[in-house]
């Protein structure tokens, strides 16, 4: 025990030791520390731009952006197509157009990405970029419609754009994915149009993506905004994901709907809503015929009932079912269960007037008798398939006392002597 005692006492002697030598060279200690932290950042940032096989990018405060074949990290390097986008200067403002599925999104993403990554010191994956610094980078991109806030896909977006415009400042780059969607066509045109005339006025730099054709009118109205599209292959009818600056482009929605399989019968009458006098033109595009009302095949190639369909169960007498609204339905001694509990039970007692049925089920390790409307009740086995005829059921239901009492009443008077029946009166024979 001695021996122990000094072992202790050493051990703690060489620990106040090199804890006090710690001590005293704490402050270099730390900067070590910091030194590792900085040259471990240093190295995770190179890895991600060899990673990316990414340029270091130039810095400006001339508010001005230009990205040369940059590629969105998160994309196939191999298969994307490079991205070309300029704005600034005289121009502050870029409206893309152009087909669905056709890159718009990926477009004002990447830009936005470039812009947060090279304030943050890091490489960005192009041949040749220069960026501006932005003192804040606001989005309204997706759909934020959410039911217990009580946001639809509108009023999510307005909800997110006012904030924007409170925020927004000459020094800020603003990017709005779909600019008044969700809404009335000709009210959310309205709208996209005054958000862009607010942060025309703010002269921010400002993406934004729309399929309103007056939007790209007002665009083409005003010296600051200049229009762009994403390029679309007609003949073979594909998006081919390259953004032209300076042009304004075409939704191309029927375009893409040929190509995801919608039949000539539809597009032939969805070209005559929209376009009119010009359906034939555009039918002619498409390389449809032209079907006036009632004409053309009328039949899909497709049926209506090729998808799964509701089989209905047909009910024999034999089979276990829910009992028909019938008061007299269950006799004493029927198995049943209990919904939606889904508790199996005995009935102790039929139907009252109101319909409800006295049931013994199985609570907390005991036995209760309890009043279930008839309605809850679903046959198990039936008494007379269990019992026989003349089966006494006090056994299943009455308490050892009740049944005592009884046997002693059926031999004399016992005054004073009650048996308690559940749901029945009192028998004081």
């Amino acid at each position: 025990e001695w021996a122990h005692i000094q072992q202790d006492e050493e051990e703690r002697r060489i620990l106040y030791t090199l804890g006090a030598m710690i001590a005293e060279r704490e402050e270099a200690f730390r900067e070590n520390i910091r030194t590792v932290i900085f040259l471990d950042f240093v190295f995770a940032k190179a890895k991600l731009s060899a990673g990316m096989q990414a340029c270091e990018p130039k810095i400006n405060t001339e508010r001005h952006i230009r990205i040369t074949k940059g590629r969105h990290p998160l994309l196939d390097q191999g298969s994307c197509v490079p991205l070309d986008f300029h704005m600034g200067g005289e121009k502050r403002g870029v409206v893309i157009t152009g087909p669905n599925t056709g890159g718009k999104t990926v477009s004002i993403k990447t830009v936005g990405l470039f812009a947060l990554m090279a304030c943050s010191g890091l490489h960005i994956p192009c041949e040749e970029a220069d960026i501006c610094m932005n003192s804040q980078v606001l989005c309204d991109i997706g759909d934020g419609q959410n039911m217990s806030d009580n946001l639809s896909t509108f009023s999510a977006h307005i909800t997110n754009i006012l904030d924007i415009l409170k925020r927004v400042n000459r020094e800020s780059l603003v990017i709005l994915d779909e600019l008044g969607s969700g809404t009335d066509p000709a009210e959310g045109m309205g709208i996209a149009i005054a958000i862009l005339e607010q942060l025309r006025r703010s002269s921010c730099l400002f993406l934004a993506t729309t399929h309103y054709p007056e939007v790209k009118t007002y665009a083409a109205g005003h010296g600051e905004i200049l229009n762009a599209r994403m390029a679309f292959d007609r003949e073979r009818v594909c998006p081919l994901y390259r953004l032209e600056m300076g042009k304004a482009g075409e939704s191309c929605a029927l375009y893409i709907a040929k190509r995801l399989g919608i039949p000539d019968t539809m597009l032939a009458r969805s070209a005559r809503e929209a376009y009119g006098e010009e359906a034939g033109r555009i039918c002619g595009e498409l390389g449809i015929a032209e079907w006036e009302e009632g004409e053309g095949p009328q039949a899909l190639p497709w049926k209506y009932a090729a998808g799964p369909s509701i089989i209905r169960k047909t009910q024999s007498k034999g089979e276990t079912m829910l009992r028909e609204d019938r008061h007299g339905s269950f006799a004493r001694g029927d198995s049943v269960l209990v919904h939606p509990e889904q508790k199996i039970g005995i009935v102790v007692q039929g139907a009252d007037d109101k319909g409800n049925v006295l049931v013994q089920v199985r609570k907390e390790g005991n036995m209760d008798k309890i009043r279930v409307n008839h309605k809850r009740l679903e046959l198990k086995v039936a008494a007379s398939q269990m019992y026989p005829a003349d089966y006494d059921f006090s056994i299943i239901f009455d308490t050892v006392e009740n049944r005592k009492a009884r046997h002693q009443m059926d031999r004399k008077y016992q005054p004073g002597l009650e048996i308690h029946r559940e749901g029945g009166p009192t028998d004081n024979r």
